[in-house]
């Protein structure tokens, strides 16, 4: 078997093991071996991509892939579940900046025009995926404000930009041997990355997160097209692909196109101050456990809330103690809560909840009518029935999960303080509401004491 032949061999073997990884990501029972193949299915391709290059000391690369794993493993276990989405957008920023770099080295004197395309749209998107991440990051773990930042002339700016980039490509095709139309490619996609994330809300990070990703995969798949390696064309268009899928999946589910989110966020809707009428009906830990142990259906939809108290190993017990009683306990989740893609999965995938309980939002909804206590925790905007009863409200429209049909509603929340999107909940003022005040780890904490 000759070197080209099982250098072409194995990137068909890692192709397979992407595609397979990627298929097993879609069900939190078999994430882990996901994720698992498809790592065995990246060590496949470097070293085919080590062989297709004739290197055959591996010394250095060996040395890098064991300093990166271990920088990989120690962030991966020390990063608390409230920062993982902020880790995510780092990691797509990384992405795109290897991507960058991977083009940037393709280039040579003699390089086609096809060739120079390419590298210029993996240094661009990869760019773009560079800033715009660091961007995402900031906005997420909030070291730079939230809301949308938006400037006069913001709209003139930015096209000024995209009319510099494409010049500087056109004239980087047709005269590379000029280094300084590649330079202002680059700085120009570093800086349109900024431009283009900067007037984008805060709630509509998790769109962003799901966008950047695609972002990073598109930008590999022209560095895989820019070096001619197959292996990095077709990972880079899987997660190019995945990533759009998945953007509007969550664009759908915030009732919104992507044009909106990246061109209008919530802090762009004028809308009229809405005038929430009725009292607020607060609840001891006490009295909640009484209600709770006469009910024989509970629901419980968890949000940023209960990263943020780390409450989800309590909520489990709570579950199970409930199960005790004879309580059917579902979960109910919706795509955009918290602050990444399949946020609360990885929450209640960590506290070993039965995936089975784990209810998407159109499974929950036909349900609420009959669940005796639905327990919101730490979830604001994605159960706020404005959505459906306030036509001036910025989320008009917006499915969310009709808690409000439920027979007891308890919200466990810090103080009144609005959601991620500044809009206020008339659901805290509902007849049938009450709300539970304090840590949502230790609330529930007390709930299990009681049934104890």
């Amino acid at each position: 078997m000759t070197t080209e032949l099982m250098t072409q061999l194995g990137y068909v073997v890692a192709a397979g093991l992407f595609i397979f990884g990627l298929k097993m990501l879609g069900s939190p029972a078999t994430a882990r071996r996901g994720n698992m193949i498809s790592a065995v299915g990246m060590l496949v391709a470097i070293v085919s991509a080590l062989l297709d290059q004739g290197i055959v000391d591996f010394t250095y690369i060996a040395a890098g892939m064991v300093v990166g794993g271990a920088i990989g493993a120690i962030a991966a276990r020390a990063v608390a579940m409230t920062s993982m989405p902020e880790m995510v957008a780092l990691f797509n920023g990384l992405g795109g900046a290897a991507s960058l770099l991977v083009g940037w080295s393709a280039l040579s004197a003699d390089a086609a025009i096809f060739t120079l395309v390419t590298i210029v749209l993996s240094i661009l998107i990869g760019g773009v995926t560079l800033t715009g991440s660091l961007i995402a990051w900031g906005k997420l773990s909030e070291t730079i404000g939230s809301g949308a930042i938006t400037f006069s002339g913001q709209q003139i700016v930015n096209s000024l930009v995209v009319l510099g980039i494409v010049g500087g490509a056109a004239m980087f095709c047709l005269n590379p041997t000029d280094p300084n139309w590649l330079y202002m490619v680059i700085g120009l996609s570093l800086l349109f990355g900024v431009m283009a994330v900067i007037p984008i809300g805060g709630a509509d990070m998790p769109v962003v997160i799901s966008l950047l990703n695609s972002y990073s995969g598109l930008a590999a798949c022209a560095a895989g097209f820019a070096i001619n390696n197959n292996a990095l064309i077709v990972a880079g268009s899987l997660v190019g692909a995945s990533g759009i899928i998945l953007t509007q999946i969550m664009c759908k589910a915030m009732n919104r196109s992507l044009s909106n989110v990246l061109f209008s966020g919530f802090a762009s809707v004028s809308t009229e101050e809405t005038v929430v009428e009725g009292e607020i009906k607060p609840i001891s830990v006490d009295d909640a456990y009484y209600v709770l142990e006469a009910a024989t259906n509970v629901a419980i939809i968890p949000g940023y809330g209960m990263a943020v108290a780390q409450a989800q190993h309590v909520v489990k017990e709570l579950t199970e103690l409930l199960e005790k009683n004879g309580c059917e306990v579902n979960f109910g989740i919706h795509p955009v809560a918290g602050r990444m893609p399949g946020h609360m999965n990885v929450l209640l995938a960590e506290a070993d909840v039965p995936y089975d309980q784990l209810l998407e939002m159109d499974e929950i909804n036909p349900r609420m009518e009959t669940v005796d206590v639905a327990i919101v925790i730490g979830a604001n905007d994605v159960v706020n029935p404005a959505a459906r009863e306030v036509e001036s409200s910025p989320i008009y429209g917006m499915p969310v999960i009709n808690v409000a049909d439920a027979r007891t509603v308890f919200v466990l929340k810090r103080s009144m303080a609005s959601g991620f999107a500044g809009i206020e909940n008339p659901l805290f003022y509902k007849d049938n509401t009450r709300m539970l005040f304090g840590d949502a780890k230790e609330s529930i904490g007390g709930l299990v004491r009681e049934f104890s």
